[in-house]
């Protein structure tokens, strides 16, 4: 039998939508508890340096309501690393990060970034804090990764997502299954996101070597249809299905 794939809920942008009124409401916090009744395995956030929809109390808020996991998506500065040791979660996630995006464009390019990297994982890691790259399914960066002594990658699924014609498509997959296989011969957890929807995850979640799948923005945009537990549910069951023996 197939091993059960992990789904872990980005509760960003429910803070997204609190911030376009600057209102209370609604609460990541009670996204995040709602997801985990839903069949969550793990609540992610990504604390980012203009705060521009999770912010500092959020996060301290999370990391005493979340019962699965919390993991933190954090750019590599020392700021972020101060605050991510400073708040224990159990996963950290290095991204890139450029205040004009509208969300987080392409993987971390480690490969140019080893020394840097490799002292933050060695702070992270000694506060107990296991850590993961977003990176590219870029062998180079599969490579930096285990040389920077990251624990886990996230596979940058964005590419994939975006691919209309067949062949891209496939092309994309291919890359994917390809990268998943090195990073697991590596020593790494191979975990993946972006992107992803109820639509397209099926191919990335069969592929044996995934651990984990972060998804955000599409289960919040259904949540607010169907109700954050019943959009976790939806996904949950997409997820299982992909995993069934053929």
């Amino acid at each position: 039998m197939r091993r059960r794939i992990l789904l872990g809920v980005n509760v960003d942008h429910v803070a997204t939508l609190r911030q376009a009124r600057r209102a209370a409401y609604p609460d990541p916090v009670e996204a995040a508890r709602l997801a985990e009744r839903g069949g969550a395995d793990g609540i992610t956030i990504h604390l980012r340096e203009d705060r521009r929809h999770i912010n500092d109390r959020d996060a301290e808020r999370l990391r005493h309501a979340v019962n699965s996991k919390l993991n933190l998506e954090m750019a590599a500065t020392a700021e972020m690393r101060a605050k991510a040791v400073a708040l224990r979660p159990d996963d950290a996630c290095i991204v890139p990060e450029r205040r004009e995006e509208l969300t987080t464009e392409g993987g971390l390019d480690a490969a140019s970034q080893r020394p840097a990297l490799q002292g933050l994982v060695a702070a992270l890691r000694g506060a107990g804090i296991r850590v993961s790259f977003f990176i590219d399914p870029d062998p180079r960066q599969i490579e930096a990764a285990a040389e920077s002594g990251a624990t886990a990658v996230e596979l940058h699924t964005g590419t994939y997502a975006e691919a209309h014609d067949p062949y891209r498509l496939e092309s994309e997959l291919s890359r994917l299954r390809s990268a998943a296989r090195l990073a697991a011969a590596a020593g790494l957890q191979v975990n993946a996101g972006h992107g992803l929807r109820l639509e397209n995850v099926k191919p990335v979640a069969a592929i044996p070597e995934i651990v984990e799948l972060n998804i955000g923005h599409s289960i919040v945009a259904r949540a607010v249809l169907v109700g954050m537990e019943g959009a976790v549910r939806e996904m949950r069951a997409a997820l299982d299905q992909a995993r069934q023996p053929a």
